[in-house]
């Protein structure tokens, strides 16, 4: 195997934290389209010209977020973008032929807001802050957005939010080193937490900076500070027919891969883990299906050593046939790759 570099993307002033592929794009004759946002406080579009294969920044959203842009994250339609800011809001911006306008902004969290995230159904969106919280917010017609929940579980600052792929049931990650799991008991918007996974049961020793599904929901992946990725399962996605909760339990955890924290992770379709960390290298994870009974139950399939001449803080796969990863980086640049076999 082996990750070539299809382009190095500019444009950005400052480093960029994070971006978002829409999953609309890049089938049926539709270029790939992805968003980044930086520390420059803009947000900018690059889209795949089809002949070339080559991107280009298609738009730059700017003159709406006073401070870092620190997440961003297409509706599950590709129609609205919600983009979250150390500003302490979040901007949802609607493509209205080609521009992109800000319909709403969404005001609540008491200072930065680090991460946003929208359910498979496009009817949820979910944002968490450094104020320790995460809200819930009912999208409603008319680009209204109404916050019906907010969760406080967390005793630190809440680093990523993210729904689970097919239930209406959310994760968030933090500095107090815990994963939370939160579920709407009954239909009263009643948002509890339903399970912490934390250092008692095999969870991690420093902050959780990320986590990612894989393509059936029965397996996530979580990084952190204290430098390994870990691998947790449960046994049917969601809720059972009795109405009971399938909770999640540690599968197996990767060590001795990363010396420095570990920002991103995130699962392919096909089942490759990539995470990104702050020793500016990309690495690459399968199944080891000849695993030694109690190993891990993941090798390295691959490790680019300088993907970036700085931190890498986030990478992504993208929708589509053949799926590319991009990452985002420190140095101010994205980068576009292939995985080749």
């Amino acid at each position: 195997m082996e990750l070539k570099e299809i382009q190095r993307l500019e444009g950005h002033t400052d480093r960029v934290w994070s971006l978002d592929w829409n999953p609309a794009t890049g089938h049926a004759g539709i270029p790939l389209v992805f968003a980044s946002c930086s520390g420059d406080k803009t947000v900018r579009i690059w889209e795949q010209n089809l002949s070339s294969g080559l991107w280009a920044c298609k738009a730059v959203l700017e003159e709406t977020h006073t401070r870092t842009v620190r997440s961003c994250a297409w509706s599950p339609s590709g129609k609205l973008l919600a983009t979250a800011s150390f500003d302490a809001t979040t901007a949802i911006w609607e493509n209205v032929g080609g521009d992109f306008e800000c319909v709403s902004t969404l005001e609540g969290h008491e200072n930065e807001v680090k991460s946003v995230a929208w359910n498979a159904a496009g009817t949820l969106l979910a944002t968490c802050s450094r104020d320790k919280s995460v809200w819930i917010w009912e999208v409603l017609p008319g680009n209204e957005f109404e916050c019906v929940s907010v969760l406080q579980g967390h005793s630190q600052d809440v680093k990523m939010v993210k729904w689970h792929p097919t239930e209406d049931i959310l994760f968030s990650c933090s500095y107090d080193n815990n994963l939370k799991v939160w579920a709407d008991e009954g239909d009263s918007d009643d948002w509890q937490c339903i399970q912490t996974l934390g250092e008692p049961n095999n969870g991690h020793t420093s902050t959780v900076w990320a986590l990612s599904f894989n393509a059936s929901g029965d397996k996530m992946v979580s990084c952190s500070d204290d430098l390994t990725l870990k691998v947790w399962e449960t046994e049917n996605t969601g809720m059972q027919s009795g109405g009971g909760f399938a909770p999640w339990r540690h599968r197996c955890t990767l060590t001795g891969y990363h010396d420095r924290t570990i920002f991103s992770v995130h699962w392919s379709r096909e089942g490759i883990i990539a995470s990104a960390a702050a020793d500016d290298a990309i690495r690459f994870f399968v199944d080891d299906n000849e695993s030694q009974v109690g190993g891990p139950l993941y090798k390295l399939l691959l490790k680019k050593e300088k993907g970036h001449d700085m931190d890498v803080n986030f990478v992504q796969w993208s929708p589509g046939e053949k799926p590319l990863l991009a990452s985002a980086s420190d140095d101010g640049t994205i980068k576009v790759w292939e995985l080749i076999s």
